[in-house]
């Protein structure tokens, strides 16, 4: 009985594992309306003018995340409450205005004539910075640097 009760566990098992890889990844694409309204507020205040490619709605086992894309190149990834996670711009700045102030004041400080072309914010880590000068930057939540690399 022991044995039969183990390898029943262990297929059990098995079969979560197996199925895992299905349930975790599921994209499917959405209109902006769809979008929660924080983030359709950061669209159309931040990225105005700009015509969205696609939005999209990802589902995994942590929850929901949503991405946008412009016909521009540039990117907004959203967490599930509208709050933006990742910026990339890939034509022009990120809008200083969602900046947050201690990674304004950092790179003002250090490098004065780049522009932020990625923001990349981790509640738990802080923030990843990609600027116009080829230095990915990360600032702890205290604004701190903690990494710098240079890629050209």
């Amino acid at each position: 009985m022991k044995k039969f009760m183990r390898n029943l566990l262990a297929l059990l098992v098995l079969a979560f594992a197996v199925s895992l890889p299905v349930a975790a990844d599921k994209d499917q694409p959405i209109e902006v309306t769809q979008l929660p309204a924080k983030a359709q507020q950061i669209i159309h205040q931040h990225f105005k003018g700009i015509q969205i490619a696609l939005a999209k709605k990802e589902t995994d086992l942590l929850g929901q995340s949503y991405e946008v894309i412009f016909t521009n190149g540039d990117k907004v990834e959203f967490n599930q409450r509208g709050e933006w996670t990742d910026l990339k711009c890939q034509t022009k700045t990120v809008p200083q205005a969602l900046v947050p102030s201690l990674v304004a004041t950092y790179v003002k400080a250090h490098y004065p004539n780049t522009r932020i072309l990625e923001l990349e914010r981790n509640d738990r880590k802080g923030y990843e910075v990609r600027l116009s000068n080829g230095y990915e930057l990360e600032l702890n939540s205290k604004g701190k640097l903690v990494e710098l690399d240079h890629k050209r």
